[in-house]
């Protein structure tokens, strides 16, 4: 969790405004708070009316307790009035089913007097189900809220944002911020990237506090938009600060490569052409055109897994390719269809432990030095200082990174990058000490090299006779089995 909850929540469930409305653009919240010498009242309905002024938000109902009958009080249905004078319980509820993009609908019970949620009953599909389950709640004199399901699996995301930050993730409600594993980020970034991912850039608005939201391909709620806001709070927001990590939930879900593209597009450095081709969300582009007519595909696995998966100059189709590379579908989130650079020099640069920037590379196209089946060269120093630039363009905004790139004679285009320094050093591609050393030539085939330290034994070590590229997919393998191992030149073995 990045910043503390103010008040506590309800049910992971529970997608609902708070009445912790009190910001002066919120007429209603305004008419709704007590006296000094009145109880506090949490009317969560009048906070849900207070955010319906502004934003979407979910198609409820809400109901009063009154003699024993649940009264329909407020409402945002599409296509009817605000407020739309239902006869009744059961003719406000068959009216917002019917409406339901779902066809199911939630009800949510609360105390006016208490912060705590009651029963919550989920998807219910029937008129007959939600009746019985609101009979259950009259009993219990009540105030019930029923609103329209919305699937929090729909390829969406979920979340918060305070102040410059917005923190999210897909397959959860905006609850997701207080577990690990959320995509956190500046506030323009962030909503840059969703723009991108789902082509409309979220309505969201924070103004000076905290809110929930979610973002769905499929239009929903009562303004049928693509956004819906659940909660605001009028809360200090100064000082936070995003936590960059990747891999994340969301990067997960669309493929790292593609996470991390999108990033390094997001914050202006050069991204040729890329077309994303994933399982849970529809394809979409982004980056610059580069004047090639070539194309490269790029299997894009839900986390870094260095050099297993193909990479082919020239179409593939990418349907077949996810199939036969991962016919499981657990590996392989999305493949990358990109312009082509005509390439130069091409190579890595990545940061070692000891703060060093490492730059390798050679003429022409990378991918075989990324396999390490070819070394690095001397690169012209006009290249390096280019290469340099560009990184100091990244770390400005993200921290320490590392990414393959591609210069074309003016531009360094980004075709890969990830967040971090490594644990490299000169000598050692992972330092450490073992109780044995494993000898093998350099040379070694990346295949080969992966059947080799899935059967080392224990506490047992690799040295490297010759030389191995730091920023090759082979180095990055190693430092992510955590192997100690060695770099020994020839003539010293």
């Amino acid at each position: 969790m990045f910043y503390e909850r103010a008040e506590p929540h309800g049910s992971d469930c529970e997608m609902i405004a708070s009445s912790h409305v009190h910001h002066p653009d919120h007429p209603v919240a305004k008419a709704s708070e007590p006296s000094a010498d009145e109880p506090t009242l949490i009317r969560k309905d009048l906070a849900l009316v207070a955010l319906a002024e502004h934003g979407n938000v979910a198609q409820f109902v809400s109901f009063t307790p009154d003699n024993g009958v649940l009264r329909p009080t407020f409402s945002r249905i599409e296509g009817l009035e605000p407020d739309y004078p239902f006869a009744d319980l059961r003719s406000a509820l068959a009216c917002l089913l019917s409406r339901s993009p779902a066809r199911s609908i939630n009800l949510r019970s609360y105390a006016p007097d208490s912060p705590r949620s009651r029963t919550f009953v989920y998807g219910l599909k029937s008129l007959d189900a939600a009746m019985e389950a609101a009979a259950g709640l009259i009993d219990e004199g009540l105030h019930v809220i029923a609103n329209e399901t919305v699937d929090i699996s729909d390829g969406g995301v979920s979340g918060v944002i305070m102040g410059d930050l917005i923190e999210f993730a897909p397959d959860d409600t905006p609850r997701c911020v207080e577990k690990p594993g959320v995509a956190s980020l500046p506030l323009d970034l962030g909503r840059s990237i969703l723009a991108t991912v789902y082509g409309f850039e979220p309505a969201v608005d924070a103004r000076g506090g905290r809110l929930e939201f979610s973002v769905h391909p499929a239009r929903c709620g009562w303004r049928k938009s693509h956004t819906l806001t659940w909660e605001f709070e009028a809360t200090d927001t100064s000082g936070l600060k995003p936590k960059l990590v990747w891999p994340n939930r969301f990067s997960r879900m669309i493929g790292d490569k593609a996470f991390g593209l999108l990033m390094a597009d997001g914050i202006g450095l050069p991204v040729p052409w890329t077309t994303v081709i994933g399982r849970r969300v529809a394809p979409f582009s982004f980056g610059k055109r580069t004047g090639e007519t070539e194309v490269w595909i790029r299997t894009c696995p839900y986390e870094p897994d260095p050099g297993r998966y193909s990479t082919f100059k020239g179409w593939r189709d990418p349907f077949k390719l996810m199939g036969d590379e991962d016919p499981a579908g657990d590996r392989i989130a999305s493949v990358l269809r990109q312009d082509a650079v005509p390439a130069l020099f091409s190579g890595a640069a990545i940061v070692a432990a000891d703060g060093t920037l490492v730059l390798e590379g050679l003429a022409g196209e990378g991918d075989l030095f990324m396999l390490g089946e070819r070394q690095s060269e001397k690169l012209p120093n006009h290249v390096c200082e280019a290469v340099i630039d560009t990184y100091a363009a990244a770390a400005r905004a993200l921290g320490p990174v590392r990414f393959e790139w591609v210069f074309d004679g003016s531009v360094v285009w980004i075709v890969q990058m990830h967040l971090g320094a490594t644990v490299s050093l000169p000598d050692a591609i992972v330092p450490g000490d073992a109780d044995d050393w494993f000898e093998l030539d350099a040379r070694v085939p990346l295949a080969e090299l992966r059947k080799i330290v899935a059967g080392l034994p224990k506490r047992t070590g690799l040295r490297f006779v010759g030389e191995v590229n730091s920023t090759s997919h082979i180095a990055d393998f190693l430092r992510k089995a955590g192997v100690p191992t060695r770099i020994v030149p020839h003539g010293l073995a």
